[in-house]
């Protein structure tokens, strides 16, 4: 079984950063590739960006380009989402999940329990 601990959320300004974590571990942890999705209240949940195992490919979701970035820590099973230039609307519980990549969460089969980021205005 795989084990993903998220960490680093929290209660922000517009405008402010955060960098979520999230390490992930188990005896059958392999070349997983991770994502980082969210779920805000009444809505379901949505990707937001995603690595490749060996960390050198990332892809975005639009609403968040430009403005979050992922990547990994050296050991592979680490991966952080810095998260520059936060809006309200970026309020959310963020969750990371490992699988075989990309935007779709049934892509994804491990979860953590999730983190909240919350944005004021």
């Amino acid at each position: 079984q795989v084990q993903l601990v998220e960490s680093g959320g929290g209660l922000v300004q517009a405008g402010d950063s955060l960098r979520l974590s999230c390490t992930a571990s188990g005896p059958t942890f392999g070349n997983y590739a991770m994502g980082w999705f969210r779920q805000a209240p009444g809505k379901e949940r949505e990707f937001v960006a995603g690595i490749s195992w060996s960390g050198a490919d990332t892809y975005y979701a639009d609403s968040v380009k430009g403005r979050f970035t992922i990547s990994k820590g050296n050991a592979k099973n680490t991966v952080y989402l810095k998260m520059n230039s936060l809006k309200p609307e970026d309020t959310a519980v963020y969750y990371c999940a490992a699988g075989t990549g990309g935007m779709r969460k049934d892509r994804y089969p491990y979860w953590g329990q999730g983190t909240q980021v919350t944005v004021s205005s």
